[in-house]
């Protein structure tokens, strides 16, 4: 008898509600469409996948320093921008902490 795969055991991309990741997707978000960019567009124009782009954007996914530069160059800003918002939106919503 072959086993049945279950649909709920795919692997799925936890969407975290706050913490890093997500404060960085939010800016990520917030920067490009402020520049009437879409994630499409960023993704091309970055040498990156779409779907790379959009699990950044949600937070499910952390980018590496190398894709952090590719999307501040597209979008024109430096890289330390993208970083600044996210401490802004994350300073909103919880006091920082020091990484351990």
């Amino acid at each position: 008898m072959t086993k049945r795969k279950n649909p709920a055991s795919k692997k799925r991309h936890i969407q975290p509600l706050e913490g890093l990741e997500r404060a960085f997707g939010d800016a990520l978000r917030e920067i490009r469409k402020e520049h009437g960019v879409s994630q499409e567009q960023l993704a091309l124009d970055s040498g990156l996948d779409r779907t790379y782009v959009s699990l950044v954007e949600r937070g499910a996914q952390s980018p590496t320093i190398r894709s952090v530069v590719k999307l501040a160059n597209v979008l024109g800003i430096m890289p330390s921008e993208i970083v600044h918002r996210m401490e802004v939106l994350m300073a909103g919503t919880r006091r920082l902490r020091p990484l351990k």
